[in-house]
């Protein structure tokens, strides 16, 4: 399992992924909004999402885990 976690403080403004969905390596999975900048959240390796952790909404912290995936 890897734990994706957010690179910065923010709202998030979109979710890109669903449980189930297979994903590749680099691909967008979360939209961080800060300071009216979009920051893309991206999967370090390819994998299938086992879990979204936040809504759109949400407000993260850097660091906070916000998708899991089984590799």
């Amino acid at each position: 399992m890897t734990q994706v976690a957010a690179n910065m403080a923010g709202t998030v403004f979109k979710v890109l992924v669903q449980p189930g969905d297979s994903i590749a390596a680099g691909q967008d999975l979360i939209v961080l909004e800060s300071m009216k900048m979009e920051v893309p959240i991206a999967a370090e390796s390819a994998g299938k999402v086992v879990e979204v952790k936040v809504n759109v909404g949400d407000f993260v912290n850097d660091g906070d885990i916000v998708v899991v995936l089984d590799n």
